[in-house]
Parts: structure tokens; C-alpha cells; sequence
């Protein structure tokens, strides 16, 4: 007879906190996106420079994730966790100030306290996971980013209806000083066995980036969220605008749009992390995933009105399924090739080079766009990258 899969009862408690925290910054970050066609006019920019202001929410985010081992290591995950909430509040609230340069800073703040949140989770869920439900946990925590997603998406037009962009941003930003608040019990639970000698100095801080470097297959992971990350932002950030724009869509179907391929990245991830626990590799998983996402990037060129609404929702739902469903694999992935006991810095590291891509890809995103005058045109040179990536993983032995 063979063996009953393990249950996920053990990380019941863990996760739920992780994922809640995860949902949490993750709103706040992808509110902006949908405030963008509101809120750019009245800063007096374009829409599309939303995407300039999501490159300075992961250079923060790079900052945050590549130190947080050391935070880790010190405080603990949930106080570091704790603190990220508290950072998405006052970034918020220095974007809801519609003064340019504290907006701009306001998105660095919101990225340092987005950075952390997965690499101090990684930290809880690789301690109490089965190694059998590696891929299925990770994936659940990682439902939170694309669940703060369609949150955006489904609430925030309707927020800005009623209370106007800049009040709605503070509200986004109290609900995560709440559950800061919120988790408080728990920390006596995970925050232990500290190093309050751990190191957070500027060094220390790229030591996570050096491991990687180092470790040949944490390196190819590295490379591989790089690319990953640069598709997965242009659909998040540039969505909303595209169907306004070129469609001529009201803001409130266009935010619900993005809602259906949040939600289905949800149950994405859950789904892929199934497969890659039961059926396939973490690898070839996240190749099918490259290649999906690719083909879905590339597709955009047959995008049009004349699609009918229903067709246009399938489609976001597909391209989000892969674009945004690859995280929880691929981290679950990473903690596994992780030496021993540096589960959050090997994180830290590779999120860096995540972070990165999210950095790098907007601004070339927009220049794109500039010269080519079409977002569909955008979005299919940014999936060739993952096109190759994901038949690598597919096809070339780990080295």
C-alpha cells in the first residue's frame, strides 16, 4: 500500500501568517498600478510611468531582501516581517503626499519593506515544511503576492470611487500597520535561537549575493527569477494601462481583468506546486512555466478591441497563470539547493538578482514602447528571454 501524503496541518499556523504578510506588501506595492491611469495625471506624468515608479519599489525591495538574512539572523522573522508592514505604511503615505520626489521616495520605502517579507517567511516554512510538501507550501505563502494583486485589482478602483487615490493609499497602508499588530502572538513562537551578534553591515549584507555566485545551480536559479521577474512585472504593471489606453477600457473592467489573472496565478501556483511535488521536477516545472509565459508575452501581438471581453479575460487569466505562478516553485527550489541552515540568505541572494530583473525591465519596457508605439509590441521582446530560459531548464541537465 502506499503511503498517505503528508498533511499540511503542521504549517497551518505558519503559513497563514506568512501568507497574510505576503498578501499585505503585496498590495501595497500593486495598488499603484491601478491608481496609475488616476493618479499619474494629476502628478502631471503619463501613465506609463508607473513603470518607473514599480523600478524604484524593487531597487528597495533588492536593498531589503539582499540584508535580510542579517535581520533574520538578529531579530527574527516575524519582527522583521512586522517592521516590512510598517515600512509599506509610510511608503504609502509619502506616495499619498502627490509631491514627485516623496512619491519617489515613497516607492524605495515601500520596496524595503516588500524586499524582506519572503526571504524572513522562507526562513519560517523551511523549518517546519515535510520535505514532501516543499513545493505545494511554498506555493500556497507565495498565493499572497498575486492575491495582493487581485485585491488591487478588484478593490482599489472602486476605493478610489469613493475615497480618491491618495486617501485610498493610506487606508492600504493602516490595513498593514493592523496586521503588523496582528501577528504580534505568534513571534514568540518562531523568533528564537537569535544571533543578536549577527552581522548587518554593508559586506555582510552582499554575503547572500556572494553565496549565490558561488553555488553553480543557486547561480542558474538566479538567472532564471531574473528573467522570470521582468515578464512577471510588465504584465503587473503595465496591464491596467495597456486595456485603458488601447482598448479604451474603463478603469473598474480593466482592474478586474488584472483581478482574473492575479486569481488565476493563484491557483497556479497552487496547482504547479502539486505537479512539482508529485508528477515533475521543480525544474522542468518552472521550464514549462518560462515557456508559457513566453508564449503568452508573444501572443499579445494578436491582441486587439475587436477581442470579445470574454476571450480578453481568458487570456490574462492564462498569461498570469504562468507570468505570475512560477514564485512558489521556484523558491521552494532554492531552499532545497540552499546549503545547510541558510535557507533565508540564499533567498535573500536570489531574490536579489529577482529584484533586478524587476528594476531593470520597466524602464527598457518603456523605452521599447517608445519606439516601437505599441504595448503589445513590448510585451512580446520581453518573452523571448524567457522562451530560451525555460527551454534550458527543460532540456540541459543540472550542472
Amino acid at each position: 500500500m502506499s503511503s498517505a501524503p503528508p498533511s499540511l496541518r503542521p504549517v497551518a499556523l505558519p503559513l497563514a501568517a506568512t501568507l497574510a504578510v505576503q498578501t499585505l506588501v503585496a498590495l501595497a506595492v500593486y495598488c499603484a498600478p491601478v491608481m496609475a491611469p488616476v493618479a499619474a495625471p494629476a502628478l502631471g506624468v503619463a501613465p506609463s510611468a508607473i513603470g518607473y515608479f514599480i523600478a524604484l519599489v524593487y531597487f528597495g525591495s533588492m536593498l531589503g531582501s539582499v540584508t535580510s538574512g542579517g535581520w533574520v539572523a538578529r531579530f527574527g522573522p516575524i519582527r522583521v516581517s512586522q517592521v516590512g508592514l510598517a515600512l509599506s505604511l509610510v511608503g504609502l503615505a509619502l506616495g499619498a503626499s502627490a509631491w514627485l520626489p516623496l512619491v519617489a521616495l515613497g516607492a524605495v520605502v515601500i520596496g524595503l519593506g516588500y524586499g524582506p517579507a519572503t526571504p524572513a517567511s522562507s526562513h519560517i516554512l523551511a523549518r517546519a515544511t515535510p520535505p514532501g510538501l516543499m513545493a505545494l507550501t511554498f506555493s500556497i505563502k507565495q498565493t499572497g503576492v498575486p492575491l495582493g494583486g487581485a485585491i488591487a485589482g478588484a478593490l482599489v478602483p472602486v476605493m478610489i470611487h469613493t475615497l480618491g487615490w491618495r486617501a485610498s493609499a493610506l487606508a492600504i497602508g493602516l490595513a498593514c500597520l493592523a496586521l503588523a499588530f496582528a501577528v504580534e502572538p505568534v513571534r514568540s513562537r518562531y523568533d528564537h535561537g537569535l544571533n543578536p551578534k549577527a552581522p548587518i553591515s554593508l559586506r555582510s549584507a552582499f554575503a547572500p549575493v556572494a553565496l549565490v555566485l558561488r553555488e553553480r545551480r543557486l547561480k542558474e536559479m538566479a538567472l532564471t527569477s531574473f528573467i522570470y521577474g521582468g515578464v512577471q512585472i510588465t504584465l503587473v504593471s503595465y496591464l491596467v494601462t495597456f486595456l485603458t489606453e488601447a482598448f479604451a477600457m474603463r478603469l473598474v473592467l480593466a482592474g478586474l481583468v488584472m483581478a482574473a489573472s492575479q486569481v488565476a496565478s493563484v491557483i497556479g501556483r497552487v496547482l504547479w506546486g502539486v505537479v512539482a511535488d508529485r508528477a515533475l521536477s521543480r525544474r522542468r516545472m518552472l521550464g514549462l512555466l518560462g515557456i508559457g509565459m513566453g508564449f503568452s508575452a508573444i501572443a499579445t501581438l494578436a491582441a486587439g478591441p475587436q477581442w470579445p471581453i470574454w476571450l480578453l479575460f481568458a487570456y490574462a487569466a492564462v498569461f498570469g497563470a504562468t507570468a505570475v505562478g512560477w514564485n512558489g516553485v521556484y523558491l521552494a527550489e532554492v531552499a532545497h539547493l540552499a546549503p545547510q541552515g541558510q535557507t533565508s540568505q540564499a533567498t535573500g541572494g536570489c531574490l536579489f538578482f529577482t529584484f533586478l530583473g524587476v528594476v531593470v525591465t520597466p524602464p527598457l519596457f518603456n523605452v521599447v514602447l517608445s519606439l516601437a508605439g505599441s504595448y503589445a509590441a513590448a510585451y512580446a521582446v520581453f518573452g523571448v528571454p524567457s522562451l530560451a530560459i525555460g527551454a534550458r531548464l527543460l532540456l540541459a541537465r543540472p550542472s
